[in-house]
């Protein structure tokens, strides 16, 4: 039943997207939004067991990523655009609704998705970052997990941004991998294209695009949600994880990893899978 992806390029939104596709022709879509500083590959260790479970995934590198979509301006990369990118892909591949996983920056995009275009998710499946109003209200009212998002505030430099990450062939970008249990040449699956020219900018223009207010203004989700959440995660404290559960009408399910980092796909991808699976075939509960 398993079917390794296949790499596409699809038409979205005037734009070209780099999109893996793969397991069933006839499975029940999965939608895969990775983060940063990431790429489609993150979802390798998942995809396989979502194909053996019968479900069809469909992956794409995110604008800015994919090098046909990175237009110029950082106000392009407001999260609303990589949300919109979701929905239109669905149009493009003529699917009505699908299942949504997303990681990190694609979490957001996620929420964001799942939040303004119900119809069109079946459930959603949030990892790493929690409903952006949730970690804004919390982040409004804790020195700690202002602390752990202080990084922002030199992604948003451009150019000096640029300079920090990428010294020394990447050694910063490098870096941010250690405790992930990848190896070197995993880790340069992800870095490697980001060394590429006017990638790497294209890829912080989503912290650059997006502002707080933006977070705090989003609305709750009613569509069936799991939020997984890794005790070792550096930036998302466990009370910005809990306080989701305030933004979530739907069904919804708080899964803890213990002992794994801010990498869960990479790290943990049978227990990831384990929860994708859980959330698809129960999505009243």
């Amino acid at each position: 039943m398993s079917q390794d992806p296949v790499a596409n390029q699809l038409p979205v939104r005037g734009l070209t997207f780099d999109v893996r596709i793969g397991g069933p022709a006839d499975g029940d879509p999965v939608l895969l939004l990775h983060g940063f500083p990431q790429n489609s590959l993150e979802w390798t260790g998942v995809e396989p067991l979502l194909h053996e479970a019968g479900l069809r995934t469909i992956a794409p590198d995110q604008r800015g990523y994919s090098p046909g979509a990175r237009p110029a301006e950082a106000a392009d990369y407001q999260v609303g655009e990589a949300a919109d990118d979701a929905i239109a892909l669905l149009d493009t591949l003529g699917l009505d609704r699908a299942h949504v996983v997303g990681h990190d920056w694609g979490a957001v995009a996620g929420w964001f998705a799942a939040a303004r275009n119900p119809a069109r998710i079946t459930t959603l499946t949030a990892v790493s970052v929690p409903h952006t109003a949730a970690i804004a209200d919390i982040a409004a009212r804790d020195l700690g997990q202002r602390v752990r998002m202080s990084y922002f505030t030199l992604f948003r430099q451009r150019g000096i941004a640029e300079t920090t990450l990428t010294a020394l062939h990447g050694k910063v970008l490098r870096r941010m991998f250690n405790g992930s249990g990848l190896d070197e040449r995993e880790v340069d699956q992800y870095v490697a294209p980001l060394l590429e020219p006017g990638a790497l900018t294209a890829a912080l223009n989503w912290y650059r695009g997006t502002h707080d207010r933006d977070f705090a203004a989003l609305g709750p989700v009613t569509v069936p949600t799991t939020y997984v959440w890794s005790d070792g995660d550096p930036v998302v404290t466990r009370a910005a994880a809990e306080r989701t559960a305030a933004y979530v009408t739907g069904p919804y399910r708080f899964a803890e990893l213990a002992g794994i980092s801010h990498w869960v796909p990479d790290q943990a991808p049978r227990e990831l899978a384990a929860l994708i699976l859980d959330r698809v075939r129960q999505p009243s509960t």
